[in-house]
Parts: C-alpha cells; sequence; structure tokens
C-alpha cells in the first residue's frame, strides 16, 4: 500500500510539474511575495496569413485550434506543437484571475521574453507592446482587470528571415546548418502576475563599494514627494546596514554601509540580501527582496583581477541550448546542472555565446561562484533600424543583470555579427558607440568591443578565437604574442578593424578546441561536424585537448581561455558532454588538463 501511495504522490507531482512548467520565481533578482506563475496551458493559433489584427482576434470571439505550453516555442517539442516552419506571427489567450487579497493592489503582467514583437491586450483592451526578443517586459493592467476571469491575449511577430534583428543562433533558413540552429518564436520565458501598491519600484540599480558602501538607485512607478524608500542588508538572517531617503517621483536614490564586508569570490560566493521598502506615512506600499555581492573587477599587469588578485580566466563556452526545449532552460535544476558540469571539470566561468541567459542561470552562478562573461544575441547585418534596435536592447540588457556579481564581461558584438564590413566608418563607429555606450551604463565591469577579432582601440580584453588544429601549431602561431613589436596573428579575419591598432589589453583566448567527438552507440544528425574533423576515439579526444593545453601553458600573453564547448548543439558535437547532458569523456581527466594552466605563466 505504501509503495502505491508513493507511486500516486509520483505522479501528482509529474503532473503538476507539467502543468506549471517552470514554476519557480523568474527573476530572484527582484521578488515581490505576491505573485502567480501563468505557466502552462495556453489557447494557441498561427496567423500565416496575419489577419488576426483586421479580425480582431484580441477581442476573444475567435477560438484557436491549438494549445501550447508555455513558455515553450512552438518550435520545441516541450510546448507540445514541434513546428519548426517558418510561421512569422502566432496568437496566445489564456484566462487570469486575480486573487481576491490583491484587491486595491497594482497588478503587473510580467514577460521574461518573447521574440521578436509582442502586442498584449486584457479584455481586448491594449495593455502595451514590447520589442525585443531578449529582454523582460511588464504592464500595470490594473485599468483593465475587472471582477473574475479575464482574457490574456498576445501577439507575437518574429520575421524569420529577418537578419537585421537581434536573433543569435536562431537560424533563418528552414533547417538547421553548420553552426546555426532551430529558432525560438513567441513568448520563450515565464510569465507571471504580481500584486504590488499604489506607488511601486519598477526597479533598483545596486553597486557595491569594496568599502562596504553599497548604493541602491530605484526607479519608481506613480511616485510622489511624500515616499521614502528604506533598504535593510541581512546576512545569515541578521540585519547588518540600513538606510532610508525620500522618494520621488521617478526615482529615489539611497546608500548604506556594510561594516567589514565579506567579499563575493569564487571559493566564497559571499551574497548579502537585502529588502527594499517603498513607504507613505510609516505604511509600506510595495516591498521587493534582492541581494548583491562585493566584488571587483580590474585589469593589472596584464592580468584580470577579480577583488584586486589576478585570476586566469578558465570559461567555458555555452550556447544554452535544450533538445526538448530550445533556447528556454527545461528546468531551474537543468540550469544548475550546467553550471555543476563545468566547475567539475575546472573551468571558472562561462561565455553565454550569443543568448541573453535565463536569469536563473545568472542567480546560480552568483550562488555558486561561476563567472559569466554576458553576451549579446547578434543581428547579422547593419543598417540604421538594425542600429536603433540593437542599441535598445542592449541598453534594456545591462540593465537586467546590473546586479549579478558573476558577471565580468559584457560582449555586445561577436565576430563583427550586425557589423560586418569594418571598412565602412559607421560600422566601426556603431562598433565603438557600444563599448562607451556600455561603460557609461556600467563602470564595474569589462567590455569587449568585438569578441573574437577585428577589434578597434577600444576593448579591455583583446579577445581572440582560433581553432588551430594542434598544439604545436597553436604554439607556433602565438610564442611571440605580446611582445614589444610583435604583430597579433590573423585567423580566419583579421584581428584588428582597418585602421586600427593593438591597445595594449590583455590577451582572451576566447574561442579555442572544438574538438568533436561522437561516442559509439550516440545518435546525431547526418550532417553533424566538428572543427577540424571528427575523432575517432575519446582518448584520441583528449591527447589532442591535452596539447592544446600545454601550447597555452607555455604562452605567457593569455591572460585567460574560453573552451568549444561545454555540450553538443543540434548538429555541432564539438562538445564535451552530449546535446542531452551525457559525458563523452571522463570529467575528472578534463579538470586535470584544466589545471595544468595555473595563469601564473
Amino acid at each position: 500500500m505504501r509503495f502505491q501511495v508513493l507511486l500516486t504522490l509520483a505522479a501528482l507531482s509529474l503532473a503538476a510539474a507539467q502543468e506549471i512548467p517552470r514554476p519557480e520565481y523568474p527573476q530572484p533578482q527582484f521578488q515581490r511575495a505576491d505573485w502567480l506563475n501563468l505557466n502552462g496551458n495556453w489557447e494557441f493559433e498561427f496567423d500565416d496569413a496575419n489577419k488576426g489584427l483586421d479580425q480582431d482576434w484580441a477581442a476573444g470571439a475567435t477560438k484557436f485550434s491549438r494549445k501550447i505550453t508555455v513558455p515553450f516555442c512552438f518550435e520545441s517539442r516541450r510546448s507540445g506543437i514541434g513546428d519548426t516552419s517558418f510561421h512569422p506571427w502566432v496568437w496566445y489567450r489564456r484566462s487570469i484571475s486575480v486573487p481576491e487579497n490583491w484587491k486595491g493592489r497594482r497588478v503587473l503582467l510580467h514577460f521574461g521574453a518573447v521574440d521578436y514583437r509582442a502586442t498584449v491586450w486584457v479584455n481586448g483592451r491594449l495593455a502595451g507592446r514590447h520589442e525585443g526578443g531578449n529582454t523582460p517586459f511588464q504592464f500595470d493592467i490594473t485599468p483593465l482587470l475587472k471582477a473574475g476571469s479575464n482574457a490574456l491575449t498576445v501577439r507575437a511577430e518574429d520575421p524569420p528571415t529577418d537578419r537585421y534583428i537581434p536573433r543569435g543562433k536562431q537560424y533563418w533558413e528552414p533547417k538547421s546548418r553548420s553552426i546555426f540552429y532551430t529558432r525560438t518564436s513567441g513568448i520563450w520565458q515565464t510569465v507571471w502576475l504580481e500584486a504590488a501598491g499604489d506607488s511601486y519600484l519598477r526597479g533598483v540599480r545596486i553597486t557595491p563599494g569594496m568599502d562596504g558602501n553599497v548604493r541602491f538607485d530605484a526607479r519608481l512607478a506613480r511616485g510622489s514627494t511624500d515616499l521614502e524608500f528604506h533598504a535593510a542588508v541581512s546576512a545569515g538572517g541578521k540585519t547588518v546596514a540600513t538606510a532610508s531617503g525620500p522618494g520621488g517621483a521617478e526615482r529615489a536614490a539611497i546608500s548604506a554601509v556594510v561594516a567589514d564586508p565579506k567579499l563575493w569570490s569564487l571559493e566564497n560566493p559571499q551574497l548579502y540580501d537585502v529588502t527594499f521598502e517603498l513607504r507613505r506615512g510609516g505604511a509600506v506600499l510595495d516591498k521587493v527582496t534582492s541581494y548583491f555581492g562585493f566584488r571587483s573587477v580590474g585589469i593589472a599587469n596584464g592580468r584580470v583581477t577579480l577583488n584586486g588578485r589576478p585570476t586566469y580566466l578558465k570559461m567555458i563556452l555555452d550556447q544554452g541550448y535544450w533538445p526538448e526545449t530550445i533556447l528556454t532552460p527545461p528546468s531551474d535544476e537543468a540550469l544548475q546542472f550546467d553550471i555543476r558540469i563545468a566547475k567539475d571539470m575546472g573551468f571558472n566561468g562561462a561565455r553565454k555565446h550569443q543568448k541573453l541567459e535565463d536569469p536563473r542561470f545568472l542567480y546560480w552562478a552568483d550562488k555558486m561562484g561561476f563567472l559569466v562573461s554576458s553576451e549579446m544575441a547578434n543581428a547579422w547585418l547593419f543598417d540604421d533600424a538594425y542600429a536603433e534596435r540593437f542599441t535598445r536592447e542592449w541598453m534594456e540588457t545591462v540593465d537586467r543583470d546590473y546586479n549579478h556579481p558573476s558577471i565580468v564581461i559584457w560582449v555586445p558584438i561577436n565576430e563583427s555579427w550586425g557589423t560586418p564590413d569594418l571598412a565602412d566608418r559607421r560600422q566601426q563607429n556603431h562598433l565603438k558607440a557600444l563599448y562607451t555606450l556600455t561603460h557609461s551604463l556600467d563602470a564595474t565591469r569589462l567590455v569587449i568591443d568585438n569578441e573574437g577579432w577585428e577589434h578597434t582601440n577600444m576593448t579591455d580584453l583583446f579577445a581572440l578565437h582560433d581553432y588551430t588544429r594542434t598544439g604545436e601549431l597553436l604554439y607556433e602561431r602565438y610564442k611571440e604574442l605580446g611582445r614589444p613589436n610583435a604583430p597579433v596573428p590573423n585567423n580566419h579575419r583579421a584581428a584588428l578593424a582597418p585602421g586600427y591598432a593593438y591597445n595594449g589589453s590583455p590577451f582572451l583566448l576566447s574561442e579555442f578546441g572544438g574538438i568533436a567527438f561522437i561516442p559509439a552507440g550516440h545518435q546525431v544528425p547526418e550532417e553533424s561536424w566538428g572543427y577540424a574533423g571528427v575523432e575517432k576515439s575519446a582518448d584520441a579526444a583528449l591527447e589532442r585537448l591535452a596539447g592544446l593545453y600545454r601550447a597555452i601553458a607555455r604562452i605567457p600573453a593569455f591572460a585567460g581561455i574560453c573552451y568549444t564547448q561545454l555540450t553538443d548543439v543540434e548538429q555541432e558535437v564539438n562538445g564535451l558532454f552530449t546535446y542531452d547532458r551525457k559525458p563523452k569523456f571522463d570529467v575528472r581527466r578534463i579538470k586535470e588538463i584544466n589545471d595544468n594552466i595555473s595563469g601564473n605563466q
């Protein structure tokens, strides 16, 4: 009987998980207590003829013929649809009911991400619009709600062949090929409701100093001059600092001092909790919890420093794709797993490649002591409209993730994507403008202007991509790197953009390896490939890997590395793990190879 009960409980648990996927709070950096997860079953319809607006589908009279599981995109199997063909316009609908205890409060509707343009209605009335497939947005839907059930409708537009929009590795042709993969269209991150006060916090930027000073810059909605902004910092459940100050119509700023601050580091990722309150006359209107870490990032003597200490970057390229869910992480545990296996193999960070990753990945990186190079999903081609939309979304990206101590590098552009002709002065200026813009938004981190090649004189790290097959060849190419008057080697593309010279920044070998190996019995697509061919045995692949590491250890100019890559992705089979997260090699052996580089060359 007990066994049957356990089976029943397990079945109920599985059913609940299937009903509401990704049930955890989606943004731990800015969390309210009263919230409602809207993931799960929604009505859904393709609108290939783009007639939904003319026929006023938002009004709710038109019945949608399909169901979809949010937050998984319709291209994914986990969505329940699994259609990877082109569908530029799609519609979603579900009913929502606001809990009784939210009466008299503002109701906020949040979307983690919708690719690429979203229009949202509540009860047939427009709630708002958003453009940008990677960044979150919210609407105050209080005036649109009625008692009981309410109709929430979303229209998503994602032009599948438009190469002027930031799309990352999502391919603009029908079938995946080479380094490009299946598209992610429409809703692909959690949707949720939450209750706030009549005046409420839109966001708080946290800037800790190494001396224990920490500044809180708040953005307010429906603010007024009779408000008070309050912060209470705690560690281990004990309050260690508080601060209060006047609010305003749109902003408030206060500072606190934490005595003897414990620093966030790889070895001890110390985090401080903070509770923010917006008050009026002693009454709490809005309450949000967050966290932060004291840490500094810099450059000294050709090395990256963390808290003033030289830190050799040992990163892994992580593209953040999964077989059943594509760009959407299938679970919170899946995010933790990817960080854990990277650390087990001796890596101290990840370069999130061509993807603004789920905020909970960054949360776990913060918690587990794991460095992140955060890279925007790029467009492919340049024009005026691209420059405007990319700049706006990049600013939203920096704003979303500013508070995460794990992020140490910002990367707006990779391999000249979006700026394919850097002989063009406009494209050069765009590249440099992104560098200076990023530093104007965030003075606490390093910025790479153009990951991999064609650098200008504005970059904090001189990142190079090189898939030279053997360690001997790699050493011959870079043995003079960093010496006076020695040129920076070119690989595939020039290391420097036309008209620019090396600016003295530390060198980072931020893509290398890509050693492909297919374990016996593992099924891969026929068009599978790897850099410089596929090795026939695990031993041969590991020996080639060890040879590359031995060469790198003899090149003192490198301040860090990033190995390609953590897992296979669709037809690209150069991962250390398979696409379904099975190890190809002995993890301990990978760690031994990684440990051969000390960073003290």
